[in-house]
């Protein structure tokens, strides 16, 4: 996948593609949507998972919860193990305030957000 301009992106999943949403930097407001956590604004780059739960309990029912929540631990994990191995830092948030992010990444319908991972160079420990 190329590297995609700086802004607000989408995953779309039957391309495998990032599909540009809006331009410009907005990982200052969204670390202030994160309780106010300014050094997730530090990362280069921030993941948010999102997930629309109906689309789940639909087919499995009550359990789909479950299910929706062990696909955000098991991709976050690999987010950050890839970052690892990238020889780059990342770190799950989940202390965010759903509703001004929701708004924030104008997330459409049921569409809800589920963790914040920055991604970037790790800080020097240390020195």
């Amino acid at each position: 996948m190329e590297n995609p301009p700086g802004g607000r992106h989408r995953y779309a999943p039957v391309q495998s593609a990032l599909k540009v949403v809006h331009a410009g930097d907005i990982r200052h407001v969204i670390a202030k949507a994160a309780l106010n956590q300014i050094w997730v604004a530090e990362a280069p780059a921030i993941v948010v998972v999102t997930a629309i739960v109906s689309r789940t309990t639909g087919k499995y029912g009550p359990r789909g919860v479950r299910y929706v929540h062990m696909d955000v631990g098991n991709a976050s994990q690999n987010l950050l193990l890839e970052a690892v191995s990238l020889a780059l830092g990342g770190a799950v948030v989940g202390a965010f305030g759903d509703a001004d992010l929701r708004r924030l990444l104008r997330l459409p319908g049921e569409d809800h957000p589920l963790a914040i991972l920055p991604v970037g160079h790790p800080r020097q420990q240390g020195g």
